[in-house]
């Protein structure tokens, strides 16, 4: 069986056809190793791209072959080790797959797992696929622009991926026609004139130099006709697509995180990491998104993305300070009928006992009546305190608000695809 693959260099000398088809066949273990890398990296390289490994065992093809054919007769040998249902332990170091643990082993072979390496734009792509912005309308002002993929029309260069076959053979068709057309209608008439000089059965020196000369330039004729390729780089046309702004609704996202002194280095990583997801996904998603950066303790501060992520300002609890500024400035600057608002908050769910009930009081009569969503995440091992209690309550009337708990790192990015995943119709 003939296999045929595509290595036309592009790119960095990438094969961009097979690559993207190496993506879409490989997508569920790609997506399942950028989400393990997530818990992996430090946050300053959340928009890197990665190199990701894949067991041998899945990236292996069916492949047919002969078979042996005719009756056959075989008894397999049983075993008096193990029957049906068993446990089998995994073999130990040396033993093939390249465990690298245990001893030097002289017996056993195996393969590494396959890494592949995917681009910074590879990578956020399989990040955020399937994921939105929950309940976006759109309202009296169109800002927030979503880029959106359009066919227009075709184009003479392009990757092997985007190749349009019916209009390249039309292409191809149309020029073999116009290069072949004259000489194959003097063919004709030389094979014609052929037939006719054979038919004069006659000897004569002429007829027979007329005959070589026939002969003669109907083989050149033939030669140029083979000499016109059936397809030719000329004939190529690509599917061009172009990506067109699409005016939506304009929203707002809040970031609310609480960097009180019951947040310890750890949690507030957590906190920042889920943040940063959040960050890249809206930057990339949507176009004139704005983002509001609100850090609290005692007080609630609007700050800078610099500082929301790296000010190390700290203080006691109180949650409702950031609520009451976040409907502050959503007054005066996002009003409800022009603007989809989005908040997320980040806590460890630690607060001052007789602030709790304000907070639910705060969300329930004057933030969830007007927001689209509402997300609330809380990172702690310990058992829910009060705020959580109360949210609950809130949860249960409303719902366009979320929560979820976060215990460790490797939670962080399901969860997130949790919130933001795209509703079905």
């Amino acid at each position: 069986m003939a296999h045929f693959i595509d290595r036309r260099l592009n790119g960095k000398n990438k094969s961009a056809v097979n690559r993207q088809r190496f993506i879409r066949r490989y997508k569920e273990q790609l997506k399942k190793a950028v989400s393990d890398a997530v818990s992996r990296r430090s946050i300053q390289d959340m928009d890197q791209g990665e190199s990701v490994s894949i067991p041998s065992k899945d990236i292996t093809e069916p492949v047919f072959h002969q078979g042996q054919g005719g009756h056959r007769e075989i008894v397999h040998p049983g075993n008096d080790r193990f029957v049906q249902g068993d446990s089998v332990d995994r073999p130990q170091g040396g033993q093939g797959q390249g465990a690298g643990k245990g001893d030097a082993s002289n017996q056993g072979d195996g393969e590494d797992e396959f890494v592949f390496e995917i681009s910074k734009d590879e990578y956020l792509d399989l990040l955020f696929d399937d994921l939105e912005l929950p309940n976006l309308q759109k309202n009296d002002v169109s800002r927030l622009v979503e880029m959106k993929t359009h066919r227009a029309g075709y184009t003479a260069n392009g990757v092997p991926a985007n190749i349009n076959i019916v209009r390249s053979l039309q292409n191809s068709l149309a020029r073999r026609i116009a290069l072949q057309a004259g000489k194959k209608r003097r063919l004709k008439e030389l094979e014609n004139a052929y037939q006719q000089a054979l038919l004069a059965e006659t000897d004569s020196k002429d007829n027979k130099k007329w005959l070589r000369q026939l002969q003669q330039e109907m083989t050149e004729l033939r030669r140029r006709i083979d000499a016109v390729p059936y397809i030719d780089t000329f004939d190529l046309r690509y599917n061009h697509y172009v990506k067109r702004p699409e005016p939506s609704s304009q929203a707002v996202m809040f970031c609310l995180m609480d960097v009180s002194g019951s947040m310890d280095q750890a949690t507030k990583e957590m906190a920042k990491r889920f943040y940063i997801l959040l960050y890249l996904f809206l930057t990339r998603s949507y176009q004139n998104v704005e983002v509001v950066f609100i850090r609290h303790h005692t007080q609630a501060k609007e700050v800078n993305e610099h500082d929301f992520f790296y000010s190390q300002e700290t203080g006691g609890t109180i949650v409702s300070s950031a609520l009451q500024l976040m409907i502050e400035i959503q007054q005066v600057r996002y009003p409800a009928t022009q603007w989809n608002i989005y908040a997320a908050q980040a806590s460890d769910g630690d607060n001052w006992a007789d602030d709790s009930p304000l907070c639910g009081k705060l969300l329930a009569e004057q933030i969830l009546p007007f927001v689209r969503y509402f997300a609330y995440i809380e990172i702690t091992n310990r058992a829910h305190q009060s705020l959580w209690y109360q949210y609950e309550q809130v949860s249960q009337r409303w719902p366009q608000f979320a929560m979820e708990n976060i215990r460790q790192v490797e939670e962080i990015y399901p969860v997130f695809r949790e919130l933001f995943r795209k509703q079905t119709a």
